[in-house]
């Protein structure tokens, strides 16, 4: 049984889209962001960077003690490997692929993220920030249409890379990009958004959200207002 803290976030939906595509034992427990449950102790104890999600495999391989996971691309290399599915087993495709989800969790989560922020969520809007991400977001979204363009999935076949970038092309709108100027990325997103277990995990992602005020001041200041000493 794999449990997985979640909430429906890119980074969250990374791993969610993972265990249903291989069809993985898991186990939802949800983390709401906004009221600040990603502080709690008993999630700190798997994921110390109070952020999901985290995963915690109660029947590891080596048959030993759970195993828990944090950080969402370590945990995407943790399942392929302990399934066998969507990662290569040969030395250049299996780090093919870890580079790609290397490349989305250093810059396409962070810089995407960054756009979302000072474009949606920023108290004053501050045209250098703005413009500073929607280009980087722009370059990146170059970056990956290029990489596809003679390859129908990142590495070739569908694996952890595409698991982990798509979510992050989802809220494209969002971020000021105009998905119709590139072509092969275009066509990718469009190829993983048809798929099952992706749509599976958005509905059941949207059902949860249902009900819940994401950008109250309060959860403003449990999200964005945090220090070491979370004042």
């Amino acid at each position: 049984m794999i449990e997985l803290h979640y909430w429906p976030t890119p980074n969250g939906q990374k791993v969610r889209i993972f265990c249903e595509e291989v069809g993985l034992d898991y186990q939802i427990v949800p983390v709401d962001i906004a009221k600040g449950e990603q502080f709690k102790p008993d999630f700190l104890a798997i994921s110390p960077n109070n952020r999901m999600p985290a995963i915690v495999d109660t029947a590891p391989k080596d048959g030993g003690a759970p195993i828990s996971i944090f950080e969402s691309g370590a945990i995407l290399l943790y399942l392929a490997e302990k399934s066998g599915k969507f990662i290569p087993t040969d030395v250049r495709g299996r780090f093919d692929a870890i580079q790609w989800v290397m490349w989305q969790m250093a810059g396409l989560g962070p810089m995407a993220g960054q756009n979302g922020h000072f474009n949606t969520y920023a108290p004053e809007k501050i045209p250098y920030a703005i413009e500073r991400y929607v280009k980087e977001t722009n370059r990146l979204y170059g970056v990956l249409d290029k990489r596809l363009a003679d390859n129908e999935y990142i590495i070739g076949n569908y694996s952890i890379a595409d698991m982990a970038c798509y979510p992050w092309i989802v809220p494209h709108e969002r971020h000021k990009q105009d998905i119709n100027e590139f072509p092969n990325l275009k066509r990718w997103f469009e190829t993983i958004r048809a798929r099952p277990a992706v749509q599976i995990c958005y509905e059941k992602g949207e059902a949860m959200r249902a009900g819940h005020t994401l950008m109250t001041d309060e959860a403003k200041k449990i999200l964005f207002g945090q220090t070491a000493r979370r004042e």
